[in-house]
């Protein structure tokens, strides 16, 4: 397939950044129009920041599914693999389905989905394993028009609760089951436990995955292979896709942020296609015939974007695995590289960290010769694993993409083109054609001064609109405007800081908001201290962060009890099962310190900065403590810090 918007030199990344700054409007134009449309927008952006309003494409008709299956197969790549699915187990044969079949797969749904009363606009959860039908239940939902929103599989019930009554969800699709490493998830138990916080839903539909005995309530809950045979049986085979709006809802995604509740991400479905998908082909440089790789679960924006719409917009093959990287050993990631001969791997910083913990006997005699690129993402990835990276997997010898993005942007926006661009390790380097980043000072001053290094360092913002830009947070737009756009007048603020050389090139510092970035996972200080909280014997904590060699950043808390706390080891335990009932298992914090108070200004506040200065080990500088209530309980804290 020819990509005429692929950049394929230094100086042709230029000029189209320059055209992307200078004349936008003209820019994404000329992109989209290699899209299909029903009908061509008559205005490519309208844009208000201090709303925040940002509309792309205005009143252009398309539906997303139709660019990401049914064009594909009219061009005659309908025996191009779609979806190569790599079980948890490496011994249950591998699936591949190629364009046609996802096709007709995504079609047997939409119906099934219909015949259940799904109707345009219509909010369907949906909580399953990493398995092909989860990416069958995404394209029919959208090809349907109604919204997705999907649930990472490690979510505890309450935050299903939380999220399905947030969404005003009436659907839900699951599993009975989940396998992931040496542990079988269950997933419609939590489903189950879920509705006894949250609203009654119209339809369960569960997938078999594992055979588990799952309660099953008639007239709600129905299987999933029974309503496809019925579809099937009646020959119903293919669904028209709904027209829908560039404006349109295309799916719902919490996310964290420094407020207790996780807020639900709004993307549209023409931008965010055009983005996802111009986005994939040139960061990855993908060509025709390529495998794909991106290790990410759906259940967030990276498996959404590049395991999904992105590549599948591409006509790629993209693969996705059901397990974790070192089950049923460090060396399983390698093996399935050699199995589907991969051209681009795309993973975690996390999950290499844990891989060079085994050193370098799982990579022995492993074959990456298919290997044309490897990919970061998540998290800044630290110098010494971007070396281990590119030296063991990457035989020295083929470029990494370091990625910057979040939730918010809906896919990459800086980084490095794979050899097109230079890389360097632990900077995300250049924009995006559409990113116009910008460093502010505390004071929203934009950073005009080099420091003692020679960098500008500032809080990193974006000043225009790029074609994914989350539109709203759902049912909710003053919060949409108070975390994004509020702080500084006229710019969406990441919440990252960043540092920026004399040749325009980025390294992303991390949060400088109350947000942890936890194995690429973000999850907010208020939320985890409100879930801390529910434990009966706890009056208050306070939650920081703090290098961890594998995780990037773990989750350091101080915490009062009621009590005297006689068995540590038993109450640790006792709150981490609280956490992971509230929020999930991904949540448990890694280090819990019982403290007798906490060090508060006279006005109440909170002092985290010394907090976590003493999670980080600075214990000897921990700053000024004249303006605390009580700075001698710095002292005590400090000495007692869990090492």
């Amino acid at each position: 397939m020819f990509y005429p918007y692929l950049i394929q030199s230094e100086d042709e990344y230029r000029r189209h950044y320059r055209q992307s700054v200078e004349d936008p409007e003209g820019f994404w134009s000329g992109v989209a129009s290699h899209f299909h449309w029903r009908k061509k927008w008559d205005q490519v952006l309208n844009w208000n920041f201090e709303e925040p309003r940002v509309e792309w494409f205005v009143n252009g008709k398309l539906n997303i599914t139709e660019n990401c299956l049914d064009r594909h197969i009219k061009e005659g790549n309908g025996d191009v693999p779609a979806l190569i699915w790599e079980p948890n187990d490496p011994k249950e044969p591998h699936r591949v389905l190629t364009y046609r079949d996802l096709l007709q797969q995504v079609n047997l749904f939409a119906e099934v989905l219909r015949i259940q009363g799904v109707r345009k606009g219509d909010r369907i959860c949906i909580y399953m394993g990493m398995i092909p039908e989860l990416a069958v239940a995404i394209l029919a939902a959208a090809r349907i028009g109604a919204v997705h929103s999907v649930i990472f599989g490690g979510f505890s019930a309450q935050s299903i609760a939380d999220r399905v009554d947030d969404a005003g969800a009436e659907y839900i699709v699951t599993c009975d089951g989940a396998h992931r490493g040496s542990k079988e998830i269950p997933l419609k138990p939590v489903i189950d436990e879920a509705f006894a916080h949250c609203r009654e839903v119209k339809k369960v539909i569960v997938f078999q995955r594992t055979g588990a005995e799952v309660f099953m309530k008639p007239g709600r809950d129905v299987w999933w292979h029974d309503e496809m045979r019925k579809v099937e049986y009646s020959g119903q085979m293919q669904v028209d896709a709904e027209e829908m709006d560039a404006e349109d809802m295309l799916f719902i995604l919490y996310t964290s942020g420094s407020t207790g509740k996780p807020k639900g991400v709004v993307h549209t479905c023409g931008g965010y296609m055009v983005w996802a998908a111009y986005t994939f082909v040139n960061v990855f440089q993908y060509q025709s015939g390529e495998i794909h790789f991106c290790t990410a679960d759906i259940g967030w924006i990276t498996g959404h974007s590049y395991i999904l719409y992105g590549p599948l917009c591409a006509g790629a093959s993209s693969l996705m695995y059901e397990g974790v990287p070192t089950w049923p050993d460090a060396g399983r990631l390698w093996d399935i590289v050699k199995k589907h001969k991969v051209n681009i791997l795309y993973t975690a910083p996390t999950a290499i960290r844990s891989l060079m913990s085994f050193g370098l006997e799982p990579i022995k005699d492993k074959d990456f010769s298919s290997l044309r690129m490897l990919g970061s993402v998540g998290e800044p990835i630290n110098e010494e694993a971007w070396r281990w990276f590119y030296e063991n997997i990457g035989q020295s010898n083929i470029p990494i993409v370091d990625t910057w993005w979040q939730t918010e942007t809906g896919g990459i926006m800086i980084s490095n083109l794979a050899g097109v661009t230079p890389h360097r390790p632990g900077w995300a380097t250049l924009p995006l054609p559409g990113v116009q980043p910008v460093l502010l000072d505390d004071h929203g001053r934009e950073v005009l001064s080099k420091d003692e290094d020679g960098l500008y360092k500032g809080n990193l913002c974006i000043k225009a609109p790029w074609p994914g830009i989350l539109r709203t947070t759902y049912g909710d737009h003053e919060r949409c405007r108070l975390n994004y756009f509020e702080r500084f007048a006229g710019m969406y603020f990441t919440g990252d800081g960043a540092m920026r050389d004399e040749h325009g090139n980025f390294r992303i510092t991390g949060r400088v908001d109350d947000v942890l970035n936890v194995s690429g996972h973000r999850i907010g200080t208020a939320e985890l201290e409100n879930a801390i909280n529910m434990h009966h014997a706890v009056v208050e904590s306070a939650v920081v962060g703090y290098p961890h060699d594998v995780k990037g950043q773990g989750i350091y808390a101080y915490v009062i009890c009621a009590d005297v706390v006689e068995d540590h080891h038993a109450r640790r335990q006792e709150i981490s099962v609280t956490v992971s009932k509230m929020i999930g298992s991904i949540a448990r914090p890694d280090k819990i310190q019982f403290v007798q108070g906490l060090p508060k200004t006279r006005s109440g506040k909170i002092m985290r900065r010394i907090l976590r200065k003493i999670a980080e080990g600075e214990t000897d500088n921990v700053g000024d403590t004249t303006t605390l209530l009580d700075p001698l309980i710095v002292e005590e804290i400090r000495l007692n810090r869990i090492f």
